[in-house]
C-alpha cells in the first residue's frame, strides 16, 4: 500500500505577486486548468496501489484545500493543519505519526505540491520500482536526469550502482555557481535534487528518532494534543511551534546509510519561479510565453502575464513582466530568483500585497476591493451556493448591497427577506445582519459601505 503525502506548505515567494502568502502557488492554475495541488494528486490517478492522499498543509490555506480536492472529486485520506511553517522533516514526522497511529505502515510516496511532470507513464514506473525498494528498507529519493547546468537546484552524487536506474547516495550538494553546474552536467555523476521521497512511514519514523530526536517527541506531543476538526486534523500550536525546522534531507537523507536514488527522465520541473514557468510552457515564434491580454513589439525570450488589463512592451530580451490588480512585476529572467527579496521589503513595510491578493477568499466564496477612499469603499462579492456569512454587527460603517447576479438571503435585526438580481437592500450602522445563498449558482453582489471615524 502506498500512502501519497503531498507537501502543500509553501509560500511561493520566486513567483510574487502571483503567488502570496494567504494564496500560495500550489493553490494558483499556473500552467493549465487545474491548480498546482490538483495537478499533484490528479498524476496519482493510474498510478498502482495508491491509497488516498494525505496532505500537509498551512492551517489558513485549509479551507482552499479542502475546496480544491472537492472540486476533483478526491477524498483526501487526511488533511493536516500545520500552525506555522516548519520545512519538510516535521511535516512528514506529523504524516507518518499519524498513520502508524491509525495501525497502518504504508509506504509513503511524499511529493511537493508544486511540482510539473509532463510524463506520467515514467513517474508512475519509478514510483512502482521505490515502492520494491521502500519494503527492503531503503529510503528513496528521486534525481532528476539533468538536461542543463541548472544553478537554481540542489545536486545529488552519485555513490555505487544499485540497479540500471538506482544507486545508492555519495552526497548532497548545494545550488552552484555557473561553471560548478556545468561540471556536474558534464561528469553524469550528478542529479538534480527533486524533493520527493519513498519509504516506509516506521523506516522514516526511525531514522528520525536517531537523527533528530527532540523532533519526533515533539510532534507525537503535538499529535497526541491535536483533534479533528470538521474535514481537518489541527496539530496542537503551542506544541509544534517548539520544534525546529528542518528539511528531511538535512535531518536524515543527509547521514542515513540506506539512502537510495532513482533516477527519473520525465519532463521534472519544480516551477519555482518564473523563468521555469517561462521554459514549461508553450511559446510563440519569438519564444515568448504571452498569456492574458498583451500586444509586443521586438520582444523575444519572455514571459509576459496580464491578469487584468492591457500590457504592452516593447524591446524586451529575456524579460518577465507579470500584472496584477494590485502590482506589476518587471525583471530580467536570469533575476528571477531574487524576486523573494522584493517580498521581504514589501514585509519589512507590513504592506499587505506581501500576503493577499487584490481578491480574497474565504470559505464562503470571495470578495474584490473594488474602489477604496477614505469615506467609502466598494467590493464584489461572490458566495458559493449554499454557503452563509457569519452573523455580523459594524459599529464605524453603513452597507448598500445590491444584487446582480443569483439570490440572496438578507437577516437584518430580526428581519429576514429575499433578495433577486437587481434588487437592494441598506444595512444602517449598528445593525445585526448576515448574507446567504440560497441557490444553484453563485450569488454576485456589490457592498458599497460608508466609513464613519
Amino acid at each position: 500500500m502506498i500512502v501519497p503525502v503531498i507537501l502543500a506548505g509553501g509560500s511561493g515567494t520566486r513567483l510574487w505577486p502571483l503567488s502570496r502568502q494567504l494564496y500560495p502557488k500550489q493553490l494558483i492554475n499556473m500552467y493549465n486548468q487545474h491548480t498546482m495541488l490538483q495537478n499533484t494528486v490528479l498524476r496519482l490517478a493510474q498510478a498502482r496501489h495508491t491509497d488516498p492522499p494525505v496532505i500537509v498543509c498551512n492551517q489558513v490555506h485549509r479551507f482552499m484545500t479542502a475546496e480544491q480536492m472537492r472540486q476533483i472529486q478526491v477524498t483526501p485520506g487526511a488533511i493536516i493543519l500545520e500552525p506555522a511553517a516548519k520545512n519538510t522533516a516535521p511535516a512528514i514526522a506529523l504524516a507518518a505519526i499519524q498513520l502508524l497511529d491509525q495501525d497502518q505502515d504504508p509506504v509513503l510516496l511524499v511529493l511537493p505540491a508544486d511540482h510539473c511532470i509532463e510524463n506520467t507513464a515514467a513517474f508512475h514506473a519509478v514510483v512502482e520500482q521505490g515502492e520494491a525498494l521502500a519494503d527492503k528498507g531503503y529510503l528513496i529519493t528521486f534525481g532528476i536526469v539533468p538536461s542543463s547546468a541548472e544553478t537554481g537546484y540542489g545536486y545529488i552524487q552519485k555513490g555505487a550502482s544499485l540497479s540500471d536506474n538506482a544507486c545508492h547516495i555519495k552526497g548532497f550538494v548545494e545550488k552552484p555557481d555557473s561553471k560548478t553546474a556545468q561540471h556536474y552536467l558534464t561528469s553524469n555523476a550528478y542529479c538534480w535534487n527533486s524533493g520527493m521521497y519513498m519509504f516506509r512511514a516506521s523506516t522514516i519514523l526511525q531514522e528520525l528518532e536517531i537523527h533528530a530526536p527532540n523532533m519526533v517527541a515533539i510532534c507525537r506531543n503535538a499529535i497526541a494534543a491535536g483533534h479533528q476538526d470538521l474535514d481537518f486534523f489541527r496539530v496542537d500550536q503551542t506544541i509544534f511551534e517548539q520544534v525546529d525546522a528542518d528539511s528531511i534531507d538535512y535531518a536524515v537523507m543527509e547521514k542515513t546509510d540506506n539512502g537510495v536514488m532513482i533516477f527519473l527522465d520525465a519532463g521534472w520541473n519544480d516551477l519555482g519561479s518564473f523563468d521555469a514557468l517561462w521554459q514549461t510552457e508553450s511559446k510563440d515564434q519569438n519564444a515568448n510565453v504571452l498569456k492574458g491580454d498583451v500586444l509586443t513589439h521586438d520582444v523575444t525570450d519572455s514571459y509576459i502575464n496580464a491578469q487584468s488589463r492591457l500590457v504592452a512592451a516593447v524591446g524586451l530580451d529575456a524579460f518577465v513582466v507579470v500584472e496584477t490588480k494590485d502590482a506589476v512585476l518587471v525583471s530580467p529572467r536570469n533575476k528571477v530568483q531574487d524576486v523573494k527579496m522584493i517580498v521581504k521589503q514589501l514585509q519589512a513595510l507590513n504592506r499587505p500585497e506581501s500576503s493577499t491578493h487584490a481578491k480574497v477568499y474565504r470559505p464562503w466564496g470571495d470578495y474584490e476591493t473594488i474602489d477604496i477612499s477614505q469615506r467609502y469603499q466598494v467590493k464584489r462579492i461572490t458566495v458559493k451556493p449554499g454557503a452563509t456569512l457569519s452573523l455580523q454587527k459594524h459599529f464605524h460603517r453603513a452597507e448598500h448591497w445590491t444584487v446582480v447576479s443569483g439570490s440572496a438571503i438578507v437577516t437584518r435585526d430580526e428581519e429576514q427577506f429575499l433578495l433577486k438580481e437587481d434588487q437592494s437592500t441598506y444595512i444602517p450602522l449598528g445593525t445585526t445582519h448576515r448574507l446567504e445563498n440560497p441557490g444553484k449558482i453563485p450569488l454576485e453582489l456589490i457592498e458599497v459601505n460608508g466609513m464613519i471615524k
